[in-house]
């Protein structure tokens, strides 16, 4: 993908550094943007010490460009100058990747889930809406005229589990549920819009992810991961199928690599499904498939 220009919205950590590495391992020029920076939080609903200048690093030591730019993809005006900044700077983009969320504290753990609309908080729930959609959808409001601007781009909308798998599964919350399934659906039709323009949208989601927010949770590092399996960790039996962000981010790379990748057009698949198709594998050598359990 040397040449290339990607654009990994939420590349500050999770699947968004992951698939920023991995296109970095291919040697794409990346434009990391999230809230979290050097520079300050940004409003960003986490503590936590991920920087997007660490994840453009990381891409330019594994053989890419790394470029950091803060943004906060709720404010359209920061979106718009993004843009008119790429424009300038590039001209174009052929990767667009939508992996925007931030609401995983307002998500809870197991012990909130499966509260009922009527008690749960309704301003933490219409946030966890406007992280998880609005961002995307003002994202690739301002961004997808430069996707345009050549045939061949690619959009990728990342979400938690496939068109299929949640269409008849109900998912954590009112909140969760809906965030997740309109992720999908905004593949769907972003993909019939972009198609007459030779552009393709895919929602891809990845398993059961390491994350260092969901490293830590469990005490573990991604080097020591397996100390974390029962009996003796804290992480349940369906942990030992977990994936690190790099998988979910070689999708994205097989995908964009792919010169077939129309036939993905409007459709959603989970990083093992890829996997499968194009033979990747995880950092170990693996294909650990979570959607199978």
């Amino acid at each position: 993908m040397r040449g290339r220009v990607a654009v990994v919205a939420g590349a500050t950590r999770g699947a968004g550094r992951g698939i920023a590495a991995a296109l970095g391992e291919a040697g794409a020029t990346v434009v990391c943007t999230g809230r979290s920076s050097v520079a300050g939080r940004g409003q960003s609903d986490y503590d936590r010490p991920e920087t997007i200048e660490e994840t453009a690093e990381i891409v330019t030591r594994l053989g890419g460009i790394g470029i950091a730019i803060q943004v906060d993809h709720l404010e359209s005006d920061q979106v718009q100058r993004l843009a008119e900044r790429l424009r300038d700077q590039h001209g174009h983009i052929d990767v667009l990747v939508n992996d925007i969320w931030g609401a995983e504290v307002l998500k809870g753990g197991p012990a909130s889930w499966n509260t009922p609309i009527w008690k749960h908080d309704l301003d933490d729930g219409l946030r966890i809406l406007r992280l998880a959609i609005d961002t995307h959808v003002i994202t690739s409001h301002h961004l997808l005229p430069l996707l345009i601007n050549e045939p061949g781009g690619l959009l990728v909308e990342v979400t938690d589990g496939t068109g299929e798998y949640n269409a008849s599964r109900y998912r954590l919350s009112v909140f969760y549920d809906l965030a997740k399934v309109a992720v999908n659906r905004l593949a769907f039709s972003q993909g019939h819009e972009l198609r007459p323009y030779g552009a393709t949208a895919v929602a891809i989601t990845p398993g059961w992810l390491r994350s260092e927010m969901m490293l830590d949770s469990f005490g573990v590092t991604e080097g020591n991961w397996r100390d974390a399996l029962a009996p003796n960790g804290a992480a349940p039996d369906g942990f030992a199928s977990s994936e690190s962000p790099r998988y979910v981010g070689r999708a994205v790379v097989a995908l964009a690599s792919d010169p077939d990748r129309a036939r993905w057009n409007q459709r959603s698949a989970s990083s093992a499904q890829l996997a499968y198709e194009y033979g990747f594998t995880d950092l170990d050598g693996s294909q650990p498939d979570s959607w199978a359990l």
